[in-house]
């Protein structure tokens, strides 16, 4: 016998929703391999934190410095508090629609027509 730790998954389905998904992902198999043009109309998304930085290149950080004095030193730059939710749409031609949320907004529908960008 050996001791395991629980396999950590997403979300637990019961059957009807493991079945409602079987029948779904068949359906789509079936458009894609019957429409050559299918994958074209397909739009998909997703999301993931945006961080606000001050940036500064090597540019903007160097000096004048004397001889033998010693080079200056700058630290690297840590995530910032200030951060947004940015959601993009896109298709298999690149980007339909993005936005950036802001905290305290929730994202659960889209209300608005994409165009391409």
């Amino acid at each position: 016998m050996r001791r395991v730790s629980a396999k950590f998954v997403p979300r637990l389905l019961n059957d009807d929703q493991k079945e409602n998904r079987v029948e779904i992902s068949q359906e789509l198999l079936a458009n894609a391999t019957g429409n050559e043009n299918f994958l074209k109309k397909v739009i998909t998304g997703d999301e993931t934190w945006v961080y606000e930085y001050v940036i500064e290149t090597k540019i903007h950080s160097s000096q004048w410095i004397g001889r033998g004095s010693p080079r200056p030193k700058n630290a690297r730059m840590s995530l910032s508090k200030i951060k947004v939710t940015l959601v993009v749409f896109f298709d298999c031609k690149g980007i339909v629609h993005h936005e950036f949320v802001q905290r305290g907004q929730m994202v659960n529908s889209c209300t608005r027509k994409f165009q391409r960008v």
